[in-house]
């Protein structure tokens, strides 16, 4: 006996809505930060230290939300949403190793095991098991569709919290870097 596309997603459908929401939030908060640490003088360039860190984690934030928005859908097969997140999870990928090769080209900064850990290794494990569900998804039947659905959540779920772990990070940078500037600038003129 095979369930519908709708039967299946629609057990999700209070997950979904509460990792979209979440997601969402969290996207919004990243805004309030970037604004808010935009007059904190850096020691990162603004375009590079954002682009390898910050738009990141906004990018992981939106693609929890776009996974959330296409399991919400009342699809009647799994094959479209199976291919959006697959698409999503490939193209995820390749954001990720582009950002990994960014990083290798930073000259103030050099990224320490912990920052390739959360902000390179861990999102790309995310992105590849998110492809790899979409792929299992639309081609397969019972158990399998479950499992299926269920690694895609788990990878939803580990990028909301790479994301928040990620923004934590970013903010302690430029606080701690902005106390250690205004130290130095205060013992410089003494």
């Amino acid at each position: 006996m095979h369930e519908s596309a709708a039967s299946m997603l629609s057990t999700w459908a209070n997950f979904y809505v509460m990792v979209g929401g979440a997601a969402a939030a969290l996207t919004g908060l990243m805004f309030v930060v970037i604004t808010l640490v935009s007059g904190v003088e850096r020691t990162l360039p603004s375009h590079d230290g954002i682009g390898t860190f910050s738009t990141p984690t906004v990018l992981y934030f939106c693609a929890a939300l776009v996974v959330a928005a296409t399991f919400c859908a009342p699809w009647h097969e799994l094959l479209v949403p199976g291919s959006l997140v697959g698409l999503l999870g490939l193209c995820g990928c390749a954001y990720v190793l582009r950002t990994m090769h960014r990083a290798t080209r930073l000259q103030s900064y050099k990224p320490d095991v912990e920052d390739w850990t959360w902000f390179w290794c861990l999102p790309f494990l995310a992105f590849a098991t998110m492809l790899a569900g979409g792929i299992a998804l639309p081609r397969s039947h019972g158990m399998v569709v479950h499992s299926a659905l269920f690694a895609i959540g788990a990878a939803v779920v580990l990028l909301i919290f790479i994301g928040i772990r990620n923004s934590w990070d970013v903010v302690t940078y430029f606080t701690i870097g902005s106390v250690e500037n205004e130290d130095k600038t205060g013992s410089n003129e003494s």
